[in-house]
């Protein structure tokens, strides 16, 4: 794959990736360090920014210490836990280089399928990825039927995996529509629909979907779809 990417020049020259993380102090470095083996053969120039969303856990002294041996490395934190729309916002706000991706921090995507993504940079301006195996339980799974549906009746925005945390992107699509008015679980619609309202080119590649090695997931909590469910209409007024 990399041996590819560099004979046929399918390579950035600049590369910013970003992880959202809370809690992840037994996940967040085998990523890290995937993904570093990865970057030096598909960009020229890249960085590696953790978002530690608050996490109460030894997350953010596990990057420190990434950090003092892997320059490209580097630890954002936010006071508390603002939820992953708020990191997202973070990450892409801090990314300085000419593309942006951000994937999950605990493991369930193989930073190596970045190989499906780069071909695509040749005529799209957002590439995004969808689970072809999801392998959540049933009751996430139902919550992306409905956020897909959702989607669509509010957005006009129909496509097959919006929430898929792994996402490959211009800087110039940020800089043209601005800054992100969500900070919730739909942070993630707010980002496609306006990149398509602005008449950026979006392509969907498939990517395997793996359980999360360790920890769990809190995308399911009341909490979440709640501020997600309220945010969705702020968003729909804003776009009107």
């Amino acid at each position: 794959m990399t041996k590819l990417f560099r004979r046929n020049k399918l390579v950035l020259s600049q590369l910013s990736v970003f992880f959202p993380a809370y809690n992840e102090e037994k996940n967040i470095s085998a990523t890290v360090l995937g993904a570093l083996k990865i970057l030096p053969q598909v960009a020229d120039k890249f960085e590696i920014l953790v978002i530690n969303d608050g996490s109460t856990d030894t997350t953010a002294a596990v990057i420190n210490q990434l950090g003092s041996t892997h320059p490209q490395v580097k630890l954002i934190s936010h006071p508390g836990n603002l939820g992953y729309g708020a990191a997202l916002k973070t990450g892409i706000t801090s990314a300085k280089f000419s593309w942006i991706c951000y994937t999950d921090s605990d493991g369930q995507f193989d930073f190596r399928e970045i190989d499906k993504f780069i071909p695509s940079t040749q005529t799209a301006d957002m590439i995004i990825g969808f689970r072809k195996n999801r392998t959540d339980n049933p009751i996430r799974r139902f919550l992306a039927l409905m956020l897909r549906l959702w989607d669509t009746v509010l957005f006009g925005l129909n496509v097959k995996d919006v929430d898929c945390g792994f996402k490959l992107f211009k800087k110039q699509v940020i800089n043209s529509i601005g800054p992100l008015v969500t900070s919730s679980a739909i942070t993630e619609t707010e980002l496609l629909a306006r990149t398509k309202r602005a008449g950026f080119t979006i392509v969907e590649v498939p990517v395997t979907h793996h359980a999360r090695p360790e920890g769990i997931q809190t995308g399911a909590k009341l909490g979440v779809i709640t501020k997600a469910f309220i945010e969705s209409f702020k968003l729909f007024w804003y776009l009107k």
